[in-house]
């Protein structure tokens, strides 16, 4: 019985490493596909910790195409009206850099360059000072920008960091989910960012 686990494991594990190594870094207008730049131990943890995306019920008066982040909860939910969400799992901000409000999304971008802000580079002076869009950048595949912040929700490299607090204050969704987001979510709806 263990053998049989040991094997599955290390075929598991083999597979994940030719699908990373068969990734294309650098196509920022390839489409994305499951499992293409993230590291195959990512995607092994992923597996014990994925968080599906599910449709709810979500009774509540908030308008077809809002999103609510409850971060305790690490989920985001998608309002599709008729008392029904689509739930996502999140990765949030860690102790110190979490936060609460109400803003909108101003902007949507697929691939997007990543600039580390000024307070991030003081607490992390080895981190690149700009990175190109793409496959082995943090932002993932996709990103809503929220409000006048600098703060986002976006995809990840990392989707074993879904429902976890390991951000910077940012919501980060897995490549696949950002994408079907990003799809749905219409510049100008409300996002509403819960404790």
């Amino acid at each position: 019985m263990h053998s049989r686990l040991f094997a599955s494991a290390i075929c598991a594990v083999g597979f994940l490493t030719a699908t990373y190594a068969s990734a294309a870094p650098g196509n920022r207008n390839a489409q994305p596909v499951p499992g293409v730049g993230v590291s195959p131990f990512s995607n092994f943890l992923a597996i014990f910790t994925a968080v599906p995306r599910t449709t709810v019920s979500f009774p509540g008066t908030h308008k077809p195409g809002t999103i609510i982040v409850n971060t305790g909860e690490r989920r985001l939910y998608f309002v599709l009206g008729n008392g029904q969400a689509l739930k996502y799992g999140i990765g949030v901000g860690r102790e110190g850099f979490t936060w609460s409000g109400v803003t909108a999304v101003t902007a949507k971008r697929e691939w997007p360059d990543w600039t580390p802000p000024d307070e991030m580079l003081k607490r992390r002076p080895d981190l690149p000072r700009h990175m190109a869009g793409g496959p082995d950048n943090p932002l993932g595949a996709r990103a809503v920008y929220l409000g006048e912040s600098m703060y986002r929700i976006h995809g990840s490299n990392e989707p074993h960091t879904i429902g976890t607090a390991t951000t910077s204050g940012c919501i980060r969704l897995t490549n696949d989910d950002v994408i079907d987001l990003y799809d749905r979510v219409k510049i100008g709806a409300t996002v509403i960012v819960q404790r």
